[in-house]
């Protein structure tokens, strides 16, 4: 894989509870750090990582390139501005966050600017969120298969989106998965308890979001669990060591129920079925 398969996600974090959360999970071991235009965090993240104790260099730095800036004048200094704002020479990948059809979006178009960026260095690796599988294949078609590091999908044991995810493995792409808790809706689900209890060992707590996130571990994906809390941020790295056997997989295989949290109409493609 090209994306490390654990990092941190600020999405919906700013000031201070931002610099705070990157700060903590760069102490306790994280080594990627997930982060948007949009979030308007940028800047709070760059600092966080500046003031911390791992160098640059260590981490694996994930922005996002919002829909105001899609336009062949705007991408790339956008993604500039982000740099200053990260305290960065480049970042390791940049997404485009939503393909929004719904504006008028040329994906072939737009993926040629961003190879552009990768081009000029200002970005290591470059990718997409949010794509189905048509739009995904628009990408590979114009820019080659090579250029496209991973597809950021929201995926939970309740949104399993197993096409896509075929697809994308299939063809060697990463699949990144966020919203991986489904806002924390999956940590009450009776299946994940039961799984949670069969792991428990001892006085050490097994917890249904380490479980959520060790299934997605288990099926290849790299994931990006945000938090403000220090025992999470250390709770979820766990997650790695829980090895779910054949029988709990499935089990959870049975929680899909296309549940999606995001889908804003203006942005979200057709969602493959």
């Amino acid at each position: 894989m090209i994306v490390p398969q654990f990092g941190v996600g600020t999405f919906r974090l700013t000031g201070d509870t931002v610099i705070h959360s990157v700060k903590t999970a760069l102490e306790v071991g994280y080594r990627a750090v997930d982060t948007a235009q949009i979030y308007g965090n940028e800047a709070e993240v760059g600092q966080a990582i500046d003031e911390s104790q791992v160098n640059r260099a260590d981490i694996f730095l994930t922005t996002k390139i919002w829909t105001e800036n899609y336009a062949a004048d705007k991408l790339i200094p956008s993604l500039k501005d982000s740099l200053i704002k990260l305290r960065t020479d480049a970042v390791n990948l940049t997404l485009i966050h939503w393909p929004a059809p719904a504006l008028g979006v040329n994906i072939p178009e737009l993926m040629g600017h961003l190879l552009e960026a990768k081009k000029q260095g200002l970005t290591e690796y470059i990718g997409v969120s949010n794509f189905n599988i048509e739009l995904t294949q628009q990408a590979i078609d114009h820019i080659g298969l090579e250029n496209i590091a991973t597809n950021q999908i929201e995926l939970s044991p309740y949104l399993q989106n197993q096409n896509l995810v075929n697809y994308l493995q299939a063809n060697n792409i990463d699949v990144t998965s966020y919203m991986t808790l489904a806002y924390g809706k999956v940590l009450q689900d009776p299946t994940l308890l039961n799984i949670a209890a069969e792991h428990q060992v001892t006085s050490t707590q097994v917890t249904t979001a380490q479980i959520a996130l060790a299934w997605a571990l288990q099926k290849g994906y790299a994931i990006i669990p945000s938090s403000t809390q220090r025992e999470h941020l250390i709770s979820n790295l766990k997650a790695q060591d829980i090895h779910l056997t054949p029988e709990q997989m499935q089990a959870i295989a049975t929680l899909d129920r296309n549940a999606r949290e995001v889908n804003p109409p203006e942005l979200a493609p057709v969602w493959d079925i």
